[in-house]
């Protein structure tokens, strides 16, 4: 994964890759539990901050020499953990989370949830969809039609074989190393597959090619061939050979 900066993948699209070691144990701390915020630029100048990491004052300067925070969103309910950090630091910012967040978080303040509609701050610039059926997760997929990009945080792991993530052993019994995918938690945490495969199918109606996972690396193209095989189990045969 990319140094804890920001990248820029495109015009007006960035990312950024944090380490998670200021949550857990010092003794965990050897293992790599980074994980990766998007930054868009918006048209009226505004940043729009997806999954965000730990707030350095590195990547404070190079946000706010790329333009004001808009919005900070919380995706899911588990990529939660630095936004409050955020919040301080762009108090005029607005914060949305995905349904069921605010109860877990009751010490921030919501501006809104997350559903299928876009918020007036990146309506006409974003898609979106929450995709039901996990609702220990919740999380709501972006699609950003200028760069042809998906943005995912826990619906799809890109982690290469032999990379040492987490807790090994936790890693490999979840089976995610080495494959484009759901590991086996996301997997069991679809409780309605019916529920899900419409809110895929209506993802697979977006023209992207990249995708940006939480986890692992950048899928730079071929992106929605990836993403129907990988949902498959779900989305039926029939959709794998389209």
């Amino acid at each position: 994964m990319e140094s804890n900066a920001l990248h820029e993948l495109a015009p007006g699209l960035w990312t950024a890759v944090g380490q998670a070691d200021a949550q857990i144990p010092k003794f965990l701390r050897k293992y790599d539990f980074s994980t990766r915020m998007t930054v868009i630029r918006l048209a009226d100048g505004g940043l729009f901050l997806h999954s965000p990491v730990r707030l350095t004052d590195g990547l404070r300067a190079e946000l706010d020499e790329i333009g004001a925070v808009r919005a900070i969103v919380a995706p899911n309910k588990a990529h939660h953990l630095f936004v409050g950090d955020y919040v301080a630091a762009y108090p005029e910012a607005r914060l949305y989370g995905a349904v069921g967040l605010q109860e877990k978080r009751k010490d921030l303040v919501f501006f809104g949830l997350l559903g299928d509609d876009p918020r007036a701050e990146w309506r006409g610039e974003l898609e979106q969809c929450r995709v039901r059926g996990a609702p220990m997760l919740n999380e709501v997929a972006f699609y950003h039609p200028a760069t042809r990009t998906l943005i995912l945080t826990d619906l799809a792991f890109n982690v290469p074989e032999g990379h040492v993530w987490g807790i090994p052993l936790v890693f490999k019994l979840m089976g995610g190393a080495g494959q484009f995918g759901p590991h086996r938690f996301v997997r069991w945490a679809i409780r309605d597959q019916k529920a899900a495969r419409e809110s895929l199918g209506f993802i697979m109606r977006w023209d992207f090619d990249r995708i940006i996972v939480a986890h692992g690396d950048i899928l730079e193209t071929g992106g929605r061939q990836k993403l129907r095989d990988a949902y498959g189990f779900i989305l039926g045969a029939a959709s794998r050979s389209r």
